[in-house]
C-alpha cells in the first residue's frame, strides 16, 4: 500500500504552523481574488485556502500565487482527481478535500501538492491513517460533534492533528485551538460577503488582524 512521504507530512505540518487561522475563500468575481488575499496577508494571515466552490477558483489560485509569493496558497473543496491535477497545475501548494475516497488518498501520496484529507468520522480517519496521513481537516466540524468529537479522537489517535472547519465562528475559534490535537482552524468569518461585495479590503485586513489578536488573548 502506498505510504505518505515524510516530506509531504512536513509540508502539511508547516502549513499548520504558519498560521492558526486559515480563511476559507470563495471567489465570485475574478478581480477580487488578488486584493482579497492581499488584505488577508496584510492582516497577518499568510496561509490561504481558495476553494473550488465557484468556476473562478483555479484561476484565482494561479493569480494569487503570482501576485503573493510570500503566501502559502492551497486549493479547497477538491472532490476528484481531475480537480486535483488542475489545481496542481495552477500552482496550489496544498490541497484540501471535504471528504475522502481511496482514489484521492492514494493520489495524494504521490502528488506534488500535499493533501489534507477531510474527515468527519473515525472510519474515514482510519482510511487515511493506513496510508500514513497524520493531519486531517475535520469537516463539517460543528455538526460532526465539534470539540467533544475532537477530544474523543484524541484517545485512539494520539498522533493525529486536525484543522477543524465548518460552523466555527470568531468567538469559538480559540476554544478549538486550545485542544492539543488542533493546530489550526478554518473559517469563513475572515472573508465576510458584505465586505467583499463592497471591496472593503481595509475591513478584511482588520478582521484578520483582530481575529489573530483574539486568538493570542485566548478569546
Amino acid at each position: 500500500m502506498p505510504q505518505l512521504s515524510e516530506e509531504h507530512k512536513a509540508q502539511i505540518q508547516a502549513a499548520f504552523m504558519a498560521s492558526p487561522l486559515i480563511p476559507v475563500i470563495t471567489i465570485h468575481r475574478p478581480e477580487d481574488a488578488v486584493p482579497l488575499c492581499r488584505a488577508l496577508v496584510a492582516g497577518g494571515i499568510n496561509v490561504l485556502e481558495i476553494t473550488l466552490r465557484t468556476e473562478f477558483g483555479v484561476a484565482a489560485i494561479r493569480d494569487v500565487r503570482k501576485a503573493l509569493p510570500e503566501a502559502l496558497v492551497g486549493a479547497g473543496t477538491v472532490t476528484g482527481i481531475g480537480q486535483y491535477r488542475e489545481v496542481e497545475a495552477a500552482g496550489a501548494q496544498f490541497v484540501i478535500t471535504p471528504g475522502v475516497t481511496e482514489a484521492i488518498l492514494e493520489f495524494g501520496v504521490t502528488s506534488e501538492a500535499p493533501l489534507l484529507p477531510g474527515i468527519a468520522t473515525a472510519s474515514e480517519l482510519m482510511m487515511g491513517y493506513i496510508h500514513g496521513y497524520r493531519h486531517f481537516k475535520f469537516f463539517p466540524a460543528e455538526v460532526s460533534g465539534g470539540i467533544p468529537a475532537l477530544n474523543a479522537f484524541a484517545g485512539p489517535f494520539p498522533d493525529v492533528m486536525f484543522c477543524p472547519t465548518g460552523g466555527i465562528r470568531r468567538d469559538t475559534a480559540s476554544s478549538y485551538l486550545e485542544l492539543a490535537n488542533v493546530a489550526a482552524v478554518g473559517g469563513s468569518w475572515l472573508t465576510p460577503a458584505a465586505a467583499i461585495e463592497a471591496k472593503d479590503w481595509a475591513a478584511i485586513a482588520e478582521i484578520a488582524r483582530s481575529s489573530l489578536k483574539d486568538i493570542r488573548r485566548g478569546k
